[in-house]
């Protein structure tokens, strides 16, 4: 996430008054949190709905709901305290247990900005309530822990499937959060930088999907029978809504309405629109025509491609990062998935793994200083030697872990209560044989 301001550590213990709360910035937030959650529900759940058949469409959707109440649960019970609390280089604390940290900000009333990290070494000004950004950080992990799931649709239990959501976001997502987008964790302090979520949101769901198709194994069918998506109307509707939900996803984490949170929505813009016509040239060139699927699936590359960049870069850079997301997510969904076997359904890895690797990759080499220029960093963050080899280390870091985490969880649930339905089940159908109803 970007950070707004700095206070020197002189300063510190020194406050008298909480930060001033700015409206405006208060209202964008309030805006882009109900943007980003409509990416999951029901952008992401008619999206993924779109491409499985039609005895699991209700089995999909009931997914992204369940992670949306599921998730919600676990953020304000430990997760926000875990992710941006002051700790040690790997997690933060639970001094904000069930939130009750927050009210502390309320002695002068709700209407107030809050300082985050203050009992840290690089305390962060906020000129919106913590309540908000509370809930603006809530729809990340919501959206993550929704986007890998993709990758088992159509044969995993609702139960296993619940429980190993519960812990990836407890300890997959929570750990990177931290290291990424805490000042005091450990990979942001090597100088890495994620604006939106390249690293902690794409990288980290699309490693673990691509685990949980391994682990989990492929559809009945898969490579023989017809697995052609149900309708292609839902998932059109669906990438339309993510689409639209992006612009609060990379404009809203520059944590204010300001020029910085314009040109993170104009480069959102860019990054989709190049993204989509890369996917559709080559995919006309190689199969003779262009489909809508392909086209909203390069958009979305080009969405998450810039990601992490969206408020580093500069319109001509997304342009180019877009545009070879596009082509380079064709290659993975089509090639590199028939080529290495696995299964990803829906293509969390394909898309959003393969996205988030490049485009923070890329964001170390087009990165442009003064659009993160502050008062008290002047200069910026620009495009160099050390950044493009941190960017790296972020990458190479948040594949092992959700790795590791990934394939330990599902193993440890494939032996409990097991990861899949039966044969019998999976050709009924999820619908009818997990929540006893159908699509008539």
């Amino acid at each position: 996430m970007c950070i707004v301001g700095l206070i020197p550590d002189s300063a510190l213990g020194a406050l008298p008054v909480m930060p001033v709360l700015d409206s405006g910035d208060t209202a964008w937030m309030l805006i882009s949190s109900a943007l980003v959650l409509l990416m999951t529900i029901p952008g992401l759940a008619l999206f993924y709905a779109g491409m499985v058949r039609k005895k699991n469409v209700l089995a999909t959707m009931m997914q992204s709901f369940a992670i949306c109440c599921l998730v919600t649960l676990i953020w304000i019970t430990v997760g926000y305290s875990l992710v941006f609390t002051t700790g040690n280089s790997f997690i933060g604390n639970l001094s904000q247990f069930m939130l009750n940290g927050i009210l502390g900000n309320y002695h002068m009333g709700v209407d107030k900005g809050f300082i985050l990290g203050a009992n840290g070494n690089n305390p962060v000004i906020m000129t919106i309530p913590q309540s908000v950004y509370v809930m603006f950080q809530m729809t990340f992990i919501i959206i993550s822990v929704a986007i890998l799931v993709g990758s088992v649709a159509e044969r995993i239990k609702f139960s296993a499937l619940c429980i190993f959501c519960i812990l990836w976001a407890l300890f997959s997502y929570v750990p990177v959060a931290y290291w990424v987008w805490n000042p005091t964790g450990w990979l942001a302090n090597l100088g890495a930088i994620d604006f939106a979520g390249g690293a902690v949101v794409h990288i980290n769901a699309g490693i673990a999907g691509l685990i949980c198709a391994l682990v989990a194994g492929k559809r009945l069918g898969y490579g023989r029978s017809d697995l052609a998506p149900h309708n292609v109307g839902y998932a059109v509707m669906g990438a339309s809504l993510l689409w639209i939900g992006w612009f609060g996803f990379n404009g809203g984490s520059a944590l204010g309405a300001n020029g910085r949170a314009a040109m993170a929505v104009l480069v959102t813009q860019i990054a989709a629109a190049s993204g989509g016509i890369g996917w559709m040239l080559i995919e006309w060139t190689i199969r003779k025509k262009p489909t809508v699927l392909g086209i909203v699936s390069g958009a979305v590359a080009g969405l998450v491609v810039i990601t992490p960049a969206a408020g580093f870069v500069m319109p001509g850079p997304a342009l180019l990062m877009g545009f070879l997301g596009g082509l380079i997510c064709f290659w993975s969904c089509s090639y590199l998935k028939r080529k290495l076997g696995y299964d990803d359904s829906l293509d969390a890895f394909g898309i959003h793994g393969m996205g988030g690797i490049i485009g923070a990759i890329l964001t170390g080499v087009f990165a442009f200083g003064p659009l993160s220029a502050t008062e008290t960093d002047p200069v910026g963050i620009s495009a160099s030697l050390h950044l493009v080899i941190a960017q790296i280390e972020a990458v190479a870091v948040t594949i092992i872990w959700s790795s590791l985490v990934s394939f330990v969880l599902l193993k440890i649930i494939d032996c409990l209560i097991g990861l899949r339905v039966d044969t019998d089940s999976e050709r009924q159908g999820l619908d009818m044989v997990l929540h006893n109803e159908q699509i008539n």
